[in-house]
């Protein structure tokens, strides 16, 4: 009969992170998910003890281990770094919340965007606040907290002398309806700056208002690489089917770069319609194993939004 391998005491996890000398092991970072209250205590007294690269690299290794796995929940250590005396790893626990709909972190965000001494932290703050503001507009989350995100998202775009964080502000700020958003992100799409017109386009793709449509789709086939990938990202989250003929094309004669082609790819299945399944079959029969793994989600997300079914050759 085959033994069963104890379980690992989280005490032994403690000492592994304290242990300078030895590699910390992968097979432990499951052991940070949902933990107790008395193994969060325990990690909460060490954690200024731990050696801040290791600190670093184990929220790093949880995030990565957090997009394979999405039922895992790393909240209680990301609720220990955010008060790590180290700015990057304040910045790193802010990311191991992108998957979090816990409320009780919007005024910990809210402080951070507004007082953190580091411009990179607040970025990531205002970054991280534009989920819970999409979960204000779709009434996930009281009223009162939509508001005080609102207003210091607003506070910064419209004071702070640091364009990076305004630019990110922006970007969360394309999920709400107040009245004051749409005059910064025309002001923003008019700044003569690649950063504010990347931020204004990816703003408008978040709106879920199609009358951006006459700024997004003049830029689908701008010089600027990374403009014309957040403008195509834009036209399929706004699904707008006037971009459809100009997507296709952009597909056509996009061969050798594989984010545009991808990313026109993608959006083509959101916005669907005329066309639209029979050149993702055509691309499907001569694609690559990479581009084969995108057309396949593609065409699964084209049927779910249209309701039709082609081809069955994804199995």
């Amino acid at each position: 009969m085959k033994s069963i391998a104890p379980k690992t005491d989280f005490q032994t996890i403690t000492k592994a992170l304290l242990d300078n000398n030895k590699p910390f092991l992968p097979k432990f970072l499951h052991m940070f998910s949902d933990i107790s209250i008395e193994d969060f205590k325990d990690l909460e007294t060490i954690w200024g003890d731990i050696n801040v690269e290791r600190r670093i690299s184990l929220l790093s290794d949880l995030e990565q281990l957090l997009e394979a796995d999405t039922l895992l929940c790393f909240d209680d250590v990301a609720r220990i770094g955010l008060n790590d005396e180290n700015p990057v790893v304040r910045g790193q626990a802010i990311r191991l919340l992108w998957e979090s709909k816990d409320p009780h972190f919007i005024p910990v965000l809210v402080h951070l965007v507004e007082n953190d001494p580091e411009n990179d932290v607040r970025s990531v703050a205002a970054e991280a606040l534009g989920k819970f503001l999409l979960m204000g507009e779709l009434d996930e989350i009281p009223r009162a907290k939509l508001t005080e995100i609102e207003f210091a998202l607003l506070k910064i775009v419209q004071s702070s002398t640091n364009s990076a964080l305004q630019q990110r502000a922006l970007e969360s700020l394309g999920y709400s309806s107040r009245d004051e958003v749409p005059a910064l992100l025309k002001k923003a799409y008019q700044n003569n700056d690649k950063g504010w017109m990347i931020a204004s386009l990816l703003a408008m793709g978040r709106s879920a208002d199609q009358s951006w449509e006459s700024f997004v789709i003049p830029m689908l086939n701008n010089h600027d690489h990374d403009i014309q990938v957040e403008a195509i990202h834009s036209a399929g989250e706004l699904e707008l089917e006037k971009a459809r003929l100009a997507l296709i094309n952009i597909i056509k004669e996009s061969s050798e770069d594989s984010e545009i082609r991808f990313a026109a790819i993608w959006s083509l299945s959101k916005i669907g319609g005329e066309g639209v399944r029979e050149t993702l079959e055509n691309l499907y029969e001569n694609a690559d194993e990479d581009e084969e793994e995108i057309l396949e989600k593609a065409l699964d997300n084209l049927e779910s939004s249209d309701g039709t079914f082609g081809i069955n050759f994804l199995g």
